[in-house]
């Protein structure tokens, strides 16, 4: 093999093993968000349970040594947990400031 193919070789390692990095902290990051999917609702759960499934999974749109696809559905789950958790902190900070109970979200038993 040339000296160049050799470098191509490397090069496309280095890529593939930086993109497993990056699926591999954004697979993190959403695991970390799990103790909040009970205040999410059925929403958060969804796009939890979703985006793991998805990674998991060996059916992706693109073939498994590009981690591109795994990476957006993970990073977009994360986005959009980010979203409710910051509606769910509003509502919290709207209930102690107002002493009213907030709306529960779909699906969502009250808390004894």
């Amino acid at each position: 093999m040339s000296r160049e193919a050799w470098v191509l070789v490397v090069l496309a390692a280095v890529v593939a093993a930086a993109m497993l990095a990056g699926a591999v902290v954004l697979a993190v990051r959403l695991v970390r968000t799990r103790r909040m999917l009970g205040a999410l609702g059925a929403g958060g759960k969804v796009a939890f349970y979703g985006a793991l499934i998805y990674t998991i999974l060996p059916v992706d749109l693109l073939p498994d040594p590009i981690y591109l696809d795994d990476m957006g559905v993970l990073a977009g789950a994360l986005f959009y947990l980010g979203r409710l958790a910051v509606k769910h902190r509003a509502a919290q900070v709207e209930q102690r400031a107002t002493g009213k109970s907030p709306a529960l979200p779909p699906g969502a038993a009250p808390r004894r």
